[in-house]
C-alpha cells in the first residue's frame, strides 16, 4: 500500500515536472505569471520541470524503498509538501488572493498529497479488510 500511495504523489511530480520542462508558459499561466524572457522561461523549467521530476524519481526509488530510503524520502517530500501549502496560508494573509483556482486549489492538493505520503509511512502496519 506505501508503494501505491507514494507511487500517486511521484505521478504528480512528475506530471509537473515534465509539463514545466516542455511547456513552462503554459504550467505556470494559471497564477498571472507572464514568461517574457528565456531567464524566466528558464527558472520555470528549473524549479518546476527539473525539481519535479527529481522529486519524482526520487519517489519513485522511495515506493520500493531502494535502500531502505522510503520512510525519510516520503517525511521529507511531505514536509516539503505542507511548506508549499503554509506559503500559501501566508498569502491569505497578506494579499487574500481572490479566487479559489489555483492559489486554494493547490493548497488542498499539497495537503492531501502530504497526507498520502505521511499515510504512506505508516501503510506496512495497515492491513486491507477483504
Amino acid at each position: 500500500m506505501a508503494a501505491v500511495l507514494i507511487g500517486l504523489v511521484a505521478v504528480f511530480f512528475l506530471g509537473m515536472g515534465l509539463l514545466g520542462l516542455a511547456a513552462p508558459k503554459r504550467l505556470i499561466r494559471p497564477f498571472g505569471i507572464s514568461l517574457e524572457s528565456a531567464t524566466a522561461r528558464t527558472e520555470v523549467r528549473a524549479v518546476y520541470g527539473g525539481f519535479g521530476v527529481a522529486v519524482a524519481v526520487l519517489l519513485g526509488f522511495a515506493a520500493f524503498d531502494v535502500g531502505g530510503i522510503q520512510r525519510d524520502v516520503a517525511i521529507a517530500v511531505a514536509v516539503a509538501l505542507v511548506g508549499m501549502a503554509f506559503g500559501r496560508l501566508v498569502a491569505r494573509f497578506a494579499e487574500r488572493p481572490e479566487r479559489f483556482y489555483p492559489s486554494w486549489l493547490y493548497f488542498w492538493v499539497e495537503i492531501v498529497l502530504a497526507a498520502l505520503l505521511v499515510l504512506a509511512t505508516v501503510a506496512p502496519d495497515l492491513r486491507l479488510a477483504g
